[in-house]
């Protein structure tokens, strides 16, 4: 079965045609916003919808190209219709009914986390439910079991920022720029991550915040008594800190030994070596391609869902939010 992905949740315009028979991605293509909005220091929510606009047929065509098929040819169409910027979604949603309902193919709607739990299973083929899930993005750091059936079940959640989000903040107070997380950990690499002392919040209880932290930081670059590396490695080891805390505490109690950790912050190496330093632990990790969005892991997750045949009609639409996973 050849299946296009579609993924429009935020900044990156991605298409992907994927084959579930030879479980291989035949083609995809991305545009990145990341340059266009780094001069306002954030994703602006119209720029974002307008360039999805201008990307998305091209891109589309350039798949089609690459996998060297016709539309024709495709069997069905994942789009990521939860969650994300509304504006965004709308493109994507709406490409994917107008070319279903040209093609006469059903349309999967597809919730962007679960894609981004099911990216790893991309990477890593002999991985199967079930496992925890970590996922840190610039609006996520949830963590969810997924069980044999994958039904994903939300256990934890932030209560304010998301690790992705600290990340961006943070490098913004550095005057590092957007986005922030590539930036924090280049400049951690000169730094001591010891010499400065920073919070981990409610560590008692499953739930993620990193607003005591953020604010933290903004204390230390304040006082100008620590450099700037020092503070950025010592950030960066206490977000990593918190996530395999909270992580393998449930890990441990659901009795899961299997841990995937995904999203766009899964893309940093020091997170990655904390989790993977763990013992009695196999941790997943997406690419550090498909850790971003990218319509590989949409196409693959509809290809998971296609056989419980629900299917969007011409009223889908897209949601902001929802970050309980049904699949």
């Amino acid at each position: 079965m050849i299946i296009l992905g579609i993924e429009s949740s935020c900044d990156e315009t991605s298409l992907a045609v994927y084959d579930s028979v030879n479980r291989s991605v035949k083609a995809t293509f991305t545009s990145s916003q990341a340059e266009l909005h780094s001069k306002f220091g954030g994703v602006v929510p119209e720029v974002a919808s307008r360039n999805h606009i201008l990307k998305i047929e091209s891109l589309f065509e350039q798949c089609m190209t690459e996998a060297g098929i016709t539309p024709q040819d495709i069997d069905a169409i994942g789009v990521t219709n939860a969650p994300g910027l509304i504006g965004a979604l709308f493109v994507g949603v709406s490409f994917a009914k107008a070319l279903g309902y040209a093609l006469k193919i059903p349309v999967i709607p597809v919730n962007h986390l679960s894609a981004h739990i099911l990216a790893s299973e991309l990477t890593n083929q002999e991985l199967k439910a079930p496992y925890l899930a970590l996922i840190i993005s610039g609006g996520h750091t949830h963590i969810y079991d997924v069980d044999e059936a994958y039904n994903f079940e939300l256990l934890a959640r932030t209560i304010d920022d998301a690790a992705g989000e600290s990340f961006d903040k943070v490098a913004k107070m550095l005057g590092l720029g957007y986005p922030g997380g590539p930036a924090i950990e280049k400049l951690a690499e000169s730094g001591d991550e010891n010499k400065v002392t920073l919070p981990i919040a409610i560590k008692k209880k499953p739930d993620f915040s990193f607003s005591g932290l953020k604010t933290a930081v903004l204390n230390k670059i304040n006082d100008k008594s620590e450099s700037d590396a020092d503070i950025a490695a010592s950030f960066q080891k206490t977000v990593a800190e918190t996530l395999t805390l909270k992580t393998l505490r449930m890990a441990e109690s659901l009795g899961r030994n299997k841990i995937v950790v995904a999203g766009g912050v899964a893309c940093n190496g020091y997170i990655r070596r904390a989790f993977m330093e763990k013992q009695g632990y196999e941790v997943f990790f997406p690419s550090p391609r498909l850790c971003t969005d990218n319509g590989d892991m949409i196409a693959y997750a509809a290809s998971k869902f296609f056989g419980q045949r629900k299917f969007a009609s011409l009223d889908e639409t897209a949601h902001d939010r929802m970050q309980q996973i049904n699949k």
